[in-house]
This record gives structure tokens, C-alpha cells and sequence, in this order.
């Protein structure tokens, strides 16, 4: 038996033991990933061959001109460019590969994909009818649990319209607007596929489309229930946020310090997502005074507004939006359809560009959709007869770079840069003309459209396959 000093100093480390266990915190709970992706993209690039476009005038899509330009696209991504960016007396060469695919360009444009960042293809899909409606559950003011996703119909036709006809790469479809919190959206590549997973944008980050203004309080107030007014709008907007926090704050608690697990809310965990800056707000909104409410409304909430969609005022506020960081995407002289959008002007996209916020030509149909690049030039045209100096390189950031800034994908696509997607529209003309149209479209480097070959584009006005199906000789 032990005495004296040991017997002490054994008593005084059993007693901090088991001060220490006692007064210790619970083991921090794992991190539960609530917005994950359930449905995760099984996007494949189609195959493609190294390819070398000679003699073209490159739009870069970050405002960049190359005269006498050439490209190379390696392995789906663009792999050089050369030419006379800046001057120079004679254009760069570059080699192309062993087996490489070389088509001379002369009196032709290459640009980057259009990106279309409000698009409803695959929720409301042709042929227009009852059956086919799945874009707006205007079932209640917040809907943030549904997902965009969910409804899209891979089988429209209107992809294929759109990549043929509007060198359409990418696309973001959206939930309608009937709702305050109309839902998730999705980023798609332009592709052929026979699920919505095999299309999906590989780590593109979910939106979350919002609406104000006259449809949210049209539909519900219709119904005899909140919201019937613009205030109401505000009210149920304000409280929905309110609840989200709340939700947050559970979770947040729980992930800190473990113990029992909140119960899920899957419009919660959408809504968390959003003030934890992973899912991006897309919101539509057409008046300037109610698009300052709005950002003030984030700032309350603790969220940060991405894109204002439509946005026919944004000129009114164009100084607010730049120094908010805020896009907007607009269209180039839709207007007068509803009251919200009669104070509408050509010069719309064109005075929030030089004011230095984020300007994006939209289509929200699935006809804009196939001449976006005839609404940039009728922007830019408006904007030029306002004495502003527009180039068409600048012009076509409205259509590519600034779009995919606006969904988190910049880093990927929306300018021909070195490493980037090799998202590519060679068209047979100016781009800008009313008598151009796609030559040829590639995505991830491989050859989706060839105005040349029948095998590769489509074949009739509506074709409920895709491009390149069907006995065609």
C-alpha cells in the first residue's frame, strides 16, 4: 500500500480527471451536409477531335478582339489562341496536333457559347400544353423546398432550337414567378441526354429564384389570402427570412455542439444555404423602388442579392446596383406588357453597362432564346444612338462572360481562355446581323452543331428527339 506523497499526488490526478470530464463539451456533432446534391450531375463531355479554327475575328467574351484570330481546342478545353490582339503586323501560328481538325474561318466570327441565365426550357417544354406545365407550384407564396430540376424534361425540343439556331451552350432554368420563393434553380450544359443528371453543370451552384411585384400578390391575392399587395409581398418575404434564421440558428448550435438533431425542413435547408452563401438569389423584380427595397431586405435578412431578372428600371438605380455588385439581366426592348414594365427604355442594358454594374441580355422564352445574340446588337444599337461607345467585343460580355460571373461559373466558362471550356459558337458572319446564324457549336470541345451536316443538326421545325436521331441520309 502506498503513503505520503505518492498517495497524494495519485488522489490529485484522479480528482483533475475527473474535474476535466465533467466540466469537457460534448464532441462537436458532424457538419451535416443539408444542401448537398441528392441528384448529382453524370455530365460527360461528348467526344470530340482536337480542332484548329483558322482566320476568324474572336470575341472573347471578356471584351477582348482578335483580328486574323486563331484557336485550338485540346482535349475540351481551349488550348491557344493567337492573332493580332493589340497589333502586330503578322498573326501568330499555331500548330495544330497530329490529326487535328483544321477549318479555315475566313469573313467568320468565333465567340464563346451564350450563356442564358432566365431560361424555363425543360419546365415548360413544347408542346406548349396543360400537361407540360410544371414551372411555377403556386401553391403558396414560399415554395423554396421545390427544385427547378425536378420538372425539367430533357426531350424539349427547345434545347436543340437553342444550341442550332441561338449557339445557346449553357442555361440556367428557373422556377416561374408566381411565387415569392418560387424555388431551387439548375445550370445546364446545352447537350442531348436522356436524364436531367446528364445535364446538369457539373459543380455549378444552385440559385434561388425570388420574385416582387405584381405576380406574387396577382396570384395569391386572387386567392383571397396574403400577399395582395406590394406590402404584403414584403411582409411574407421579411417573415420567411425570419424563419430561416431561426432554422439556422438550430443548426448552427447543433453543428458547434452537438446534442439532438433539429428535424429537417427542406425550404429551411434551401434557405440556410443561401445566407451561407452557396446558393446564389436570382430575383425577379422590374421596378427600381421595389428593387432598393429588395437590397435593403437582404441586408436585414443576411443575404447577398446576385442577379435582379428583368430589372426594365435597373437604369433608374444603375449606381446602386454597381456599387452593390448586383447583375441584372434584362431584356433589350420587351415592354409595356404589364403595368410594372412600362417605364421601360432601350437604353436599359447599355446605361447600367456604363455605370459599371453587371449587364446580361436574358430571353425568358423559348423564341428569345434562339436570337440573343440579335437582342445584345439591338442593345448596343440603343445604346450607341445614346452617344455611348460600345464595341461588339464589349457587347458579348452581356451574353457569355458577365452571364456566367452571374451563376458561378466563370472560372469554367464564358471566355475563351486557356483551360477554359472549349464552349465555342463559329458563326457564318457578324454575329450582331439579323443574317447570321451558327455554323458550328461545340461544347467541352466536342462538335454539337454543324449547319453542314445533316447528321448534326436538327431535322425538322419540331423534332421531339435530338440532333442527329432518326434515318437521315
Amino acid at each position: 500500500m502506498r503513503s505520503g506523497p505518492a498517495v497524494v499526488a495519485a488522489v490529485a490526478a484522479a480528482l483533475l480527471s475527473g474535474c476535466a470530464a465533467v466540466g469537457s463539451k460534448p464532441a462537436k456533432a458532424p457538419a451535416v451536409r443539408i444542401n448537398a446534391d441528392p441528384y448529382p450531375s453524370t455530365y460527360r463531355a461528348y467526344p470530340g477531335a482536337a480542332t484548329l479554327i483558322r482566320n476568324v475575328t474572336i470575341l472573347d467574351g471578356e471584351g477582348g478582339r482578335i483580328e486574323r484570330g486563331e484557336i485550338l481546342l485540346v482535349n475540351g478545353k481551349v488550348e491557344a489562341i493567337a492573332g493580332l490582339e493589340g497589333g502586330g503586323t503578322a498573326p501568330a501560328i499555331l500548330q495544330a496536333p497530329a490529326g487535328a481538325v483544321v477549318v479555315d474561318g475566313t469573313g467568320k466570327y468565333v465567340t464563346p457559347g451564350i450563356i442564358d441565365v432566365h431560361s424555363h426550357l425543360g419546365d415548360y417544354p413544347s408542346p406548349g400544353v396543360q400537361a407540360h406545365d410544371d414551372g411555377n407550384e403556386a401553391t403558396a407564396p414560399a415554395r423554396p423546398e421545390v427544385w427547378a430540376e425536378h420538372s425539367v424534361w430533357p426531350q424539349d425540343p427547345g434545347f436543340s432550337r437553342a444550341l442550332a439556331n441561338g449557339g445557346v451552350t449553357a442555361l440556367q432554368v428557373l422556377p416561374g414567378s408566381a411565387n415569392l420563393f418560387g424555388g431551387r434553380s439548375v445550370t445546364l450544359k446545352n447537350v442531348p441526354a436522356r436524364t436531367m443528371q446528364g445535364m446538369k453543370f457539373p459543380g455549378a451552384p444552385y440559385g434561388l429564384k425570388m420574385a416582387c411585384g405584381e405576380n406574387p400578390k396577382r396570384v395569391y391575392g386572387s386567392k383571397g389570402q396574403m400577399p395582395a399587395t406590394r406590402m404584403g409581398n414584403i411582409a411574407v418575404t421579411r417573415q420567411t427570412w425570419i424563419n430561416a434564421a431561426a432554422y439556422k440558428r438550430k443548426w448552427d448550435k447543433y453543428e458547434a455542439e452537438g446534442g439532438e438533431m433539429p428535424g429537417r425542413d427542406l425550404a429551411m435547408d434551401t434557405l440556410r444555404g443561401v445566407m451561407a452563401g452557396d446558393i446564389l438569389v436570382h430575383n425577379h423584380c422590374y421596378r427600381a423602388d421595389e428593387m432598393a427595397i429588395m437590397i435593403d431586405l437582404a441586408k436585414e435578412a443576411g443575404y447577398q442579392i446576385g442577379t435582379f431578372h428583368h430589372a426594365t428600371e435597373s437604369y433608374k438605380i444603375a449606381d446602386l446596383l454597381a456599387r452593390e455588385g448586383i447583375c441584372s439581366a434584362m431584356w433589350a426592348d420587351w415592354y409595356g406588357f404589364k403595368m410594372e414594365s412600362y417605364d421601360a427604355i432601350k437604353e436599359n442594358i447599355a446605361f447600367v453597362d456604363k455605370a459599371g454594374a453587371c449587364a446580361i441580355v436574358h430571353s425568358d422564352d423559348p423564341n428569345s432564346i434562339q436570337r440573343l445574340n440579335q437582342e445584345a446588337a439591338k442593345a448596343m444599337a440603343a445604346g450607341r444612338r445614346a452617344g455611348l461607345n460600345i464595341t461588339e467585343e464589349h457587347a458579348w460580355t452581356w451574353l457569355s462572360g458577365n452571364p456566367a460571373k452571374a451563376l458561378g461559373i466563370a472560372d469554367r466558362t464564358g471566355s475563351l481562355k486557356p483551360g477554359k471550356m472549349a464552349d465555342v459558337v463559329l458563326w457564318n458572319g457578324n454575329p450582331f446581323s439579323n443574317y447570321t446564324r451558327p455554323e458550328r457549336v461545340w461544347i467541352d470541345g466536342a462538335l454539337m452543331y454543324d449547319a453542314n451536316n445533316p447528321r448534326l443538326r436538327p431535322v425538322s421545325d419540331f423534332e421531339l428527339g435530338q440532333p442527329g436521331e432518326g434515318d437521315v441520309k
